[in-house]
């Protein structure tokens, strides 16, 4: 397997909507495995394939304690949710800034798996806050465009430093 490089705010990649995915075959499973090699060697719950630079409607997700419990999600689409619940949210893609963002407290989401095949889940608590989050990476949105813009920009600018600090030691 292939660790992939994770894009980071304000990187404008990141701002690229995915494509559907037309069909389901050995590349996009290797993917799918990319991605989830990736996400854990991040330490992350979750990792859009936007995040790292291919734009394809795939997510992958694991909220289980030991990393046992992987769930990919191909051409996802949230098609119920209701109840409103704030919890506090971080991003591979803005590493090290945390913020609380509002999202639904139960969702209903429809996809294919890693094989192609139409399921359904509801989901709640960290795993539907997960769910939602990724898929607006799959639309270009980032969880702190739901935060003030001051604060937006305070997280940017000192993401900025550390790059070009980091471009500096290459």
């Amino acid at each position: 397997m292939t660790i992939l490089t994770i894009l980071e705010f304000p990187d404008e990649r990141l701002r690229k909507k995915a494509a559907v995915i037309k069909v389901i075959d050995d590349t996009i499973k290797k993917l799918a495995d990319d991605m989830l090699e990736t996400m854990y060697e991040a330490r992350g719950v979750g990792l859009a394939a936007t995040q790292v630079n291919i734009q394809q409607c795939i997510i992958v997700i694991d909220v289980s304690e030991e990393k046992n419990e992987p769930l990919f999600f191909i051409n996802p689409e949230i098609i119920e949710k209701d109840g409103s619940e704030e919890s506090e949210e971080g991003c591979l893609s803005v590493p090290g800034f945390y913020e609380k963002v509002k999202r639904a407290e139960h969702i209903t989401v429809k996809a294919l798996d890693r094989n192609g095949k139409p399921f359904e889940l509801q989901a709640r608590d960290l795993l539907a806050v997960c769910i939602q989050h990724e898929l607006d990476h799959l639309e270009g949105k980032l969880f702190v465009d739901y935060i003030s813009s001051l604060k937006r920009q305070r997280i940017k600018s000192k993401l900025e430093k550390i790059h070009k600090l980091n471009q500096g030691r290459s």
